[in-house]
């Protein structure tokens, strides 16, 4: 049997940064490019961990690759189904819980290889509301209030920055400077984060990718 902490240290051990941040007019979402295997040999180095799946719905994912993917496609499929089953676009919270959904019932199939992804959903609601959610790997759903980083390996490092210097009337142009520099931070110390940073916001004007920022090696001739 596997536990909820069994799956949350597998997805630490797999590698990434991610972080939402909650803004007095909007919300901010980033994410590191590594990708790597077990957390120690670098596979990729500019694999967006971001990704808006429709007009409305950005989600990010830390665990297998694979799963991520597959989450994503999945989870923008049942949503468009959705939307014209029921003549109308789903809520911030029901996009969420629809991906919740997709991993509970993904995680409890048996498997040799089991599921293990965790995410963030971040989105657009009709009257112009924007809302972000933490989904853990086991598939519970959290509103978020003010920030968070799920169960990205790079976690620790984000949130030790972000209780010193996250404040609740943070604008999103403040919180995308405090988005990257979180991201930053946790690449200089977890091994399976960097290479690049991904910044989305999602306002009352819409979702856009305001940064895209590719990490290059530099080095230095030391003349001591």
């Amino acid at each position: 049997m596997v536990s909820n902490e069994d799956i949350q240290k597998n997805i630490m051990h797999s590698g990434t940064s991610l972080v939402g941040l909650i803004c007095k007019d909007g919300v901010v979402m980033a994410g590191d490019r590594r990708s790597t295997a077990g957390g120690q040999i670098v596979m990729h180095k500019d694999n967006q961990k971001v990704v808006k799946i429709n007009e409305y719905i950005v989600v990010s994912g830390t665990g297998g690759s694979a799963d991520i993917d597959m989450l994503q496609r999945i989870a923008a499929a049942q949503l468009k189904l959705k939307e014209l089953k029921d003549k109308k676009r789903p809520s911030v919270k029901e996009s969420a819980f629809l991906i919740g959904a997709i991993a509970y019932n993904n995680i409890r199939q048996p498997s040799m290889i089991p599921f293990v992804a965790g995410t963030m959903v971040g989105g657009l609601n009709e009257n112009g509301d924007a809302e972000l959610y933490s989904v853990e790997p086991a598939g519970g759903v959290h509103q978020i209030k003010d920030y968070d980083a799920n169960f990205s390996s790079g976690m620790p490092y984000i949130l030790g920055l972000l209780e010193r210097q996250y404040k609740p009337n943070l604008t999103v142009a403040e919180g995308v400077k405090l988005a990257i520099e979180s991201i930053k931070s946790s690449s200089e110390r977890d091994t399976a984060s960097g290479n690049g940073v991904d910044v989305f916001t999602i306002t009352k004007d819409g979702i856009k990718q305001v940064s895209a920022l590719k990490a290059e090696p530099n080095y230095t001739e030391n003349k001591s």
